[in-house]
């Protein structure tokens, strides 16, 4: 299964400028615990770092940082991993393992963003996964007490 066909396609972006009290409320108004930070190329967004709720509340505010006076820019994660759409589930899931995050931008052959993926995406899909494995135990059961009656 490749990244393209489970990512989420509504991505909640902002640029380096954004204030990081701008960032915490549009994270807000948009139920989401990330905002992708994107710079523009020939008008398309191409991401340049992610920020978290988590480095919110763990880099500034934990430090007291006032946070109209800090942009995006200043704290977001510069070591941007990214997967590609034409990506692989392993291998994704692998990339996400082997640097402890939780969530990838997702960006075409270009390198233009066209999605998200998160560990929550993914333990939403292994799940359903799961639940046909064990509905199809249960079926094979159900079948096998009809044909013995």
């Amino acid at each position: 299964m490749l990244v393209s066909e489970f990512c989420n396609r509504e991505v909640v972006i902002v640029d380096r400028e954004t204030t990081i009290l701008e960032a915490a409320k549009l994270m807000r108004t948009e139920h989401v615990g990330d905002l992708v930070v994107t710079d523009s190329r020939n008008g398309r967004p191409v991401p340049v770092g992610i920020l978290t709720d988590r480095d919110i509340v763990v880099e500034l505010l934990a430090e007291e940082i006032e946070l109209n006076k800090v942009s995006v820019g200043d704290a977001m994660s510069y070591e941007l991993l990214s997967v590609k759409e034409q990506d692989g589930l392993q291998e994704t899931i692998e990339k996400m393992s082997s640097r402890g995050v939780r969530r990838l931008p997702v960006v075409d052959a270009e390198g233009v963003l066209v999605g998200i993926v998160t560990v929550d995406d993914l333990m939403e899909l292994m799940a359903e996964q799961l639940t046909g494995l064990v509905r199809l135990v249960g079926n094979q059961l159900v079948g096998e007490r009809k044909r013995r009656q």
